[in-house]
This record gives C-alpha cells, structure tokens and sequence, in this order.
C-alpha cells in the first residue's frame, strides 16, 4: 500500500453540470459570485473564495474537444463550500434569504461544524459547512 500523498492545497476547482447554463449563470451571480470565464453552450465559470466553480453543459462537455478530455455528469450533485466560522454561516443564511434561496436542511456534526444546504436551479445540493466536520 502506497504512502501518504504529495502535498495537496486543497480542490483548486468543482464542476457541476446544468441543463440551462443561462439560468445557472443568473443564480449564482444573484448569490454574488463573479463570473470569470464564459464560452456560449459550453461552461460558465465563477470565482468561489480562492477556488473555481465550473457549471458545464454536460452534453457539451461529454464531447472530446480540444486538449481537456471529455468528462460530464448526469443528475443531480453535490458541492461544498468552506466557510469559515459560524459568523459567516449565519451572514450567508441572511443573504441566502434575502436571494430568495430556500434552505433545505441544517445540521451540527459530531465532531464539530455546522452545515446549510440549499439547492440550485438544476437540483444540485448545496452546502455550506464550517470547519470541524471531519475532525479537522
């Protein structure tokens, strides 16, 4: 069995795959997030704190083109964000709100951290969690 892993900073990026790019787009710029990169029926791209959000047509992106393989999904999925405090989590249920967002589930973990979930026009779960989850 193989060792510890090489260093790691962390998911530099996450991809979730939408049927309707044009309403994933507005959804998460109504939550604030940055659009950073576009290509017409293909992907949509926003900045997510230090880290990249990809929203792919997944049959667009199922099709080999140019120097990416071809990857892709179906169906809904599941994505967390980092937050860092409770603080935060509780300034990003406000704003969830004030979005018109409805939060589907809340949870406290057993080692620590706290979660919301919501979900996007597409039906992918949504997470929030501050640290403590898994114990780190």
């Amino acid at each position: 069995m193989a060792g510890r892993h090489p260093p790691l900073g962390g998911i530099h990026e996450a991809a979730l795959y939408v049927d309707d790019l044009e309403a994933a787009e507005r959804f998460w710029s109504r939550l604030g997030f940055e659009a950073i990169g576009r290509a017409e029926g293909r992907h949509v791209f926003f900045r997510a704190g230090q880290d990249t959000l990809l929203l792919f047509d997944p049959e667009a992106s199922l099709r080999a083109e140019g120097e990416v393989p071809a990857h892709g999904a179906l169906g809904p999925a599941h994505l967390a964000f980092d937050v860092p405090d409770d603080a935060a989590l509780e300034a990003w249920r406000r704003h969830l709100e004030h979005a018109g967002v409805a939060i589907e589930r809340e949870l406290s973990w057993p080692r620590g951290g706290r979660s919301l979930y919501f979900r996007d026009p597409d039906g992918n779960s949504i997470e929030l969690i501050t640290r403590g989850s898994w114990g780190y």
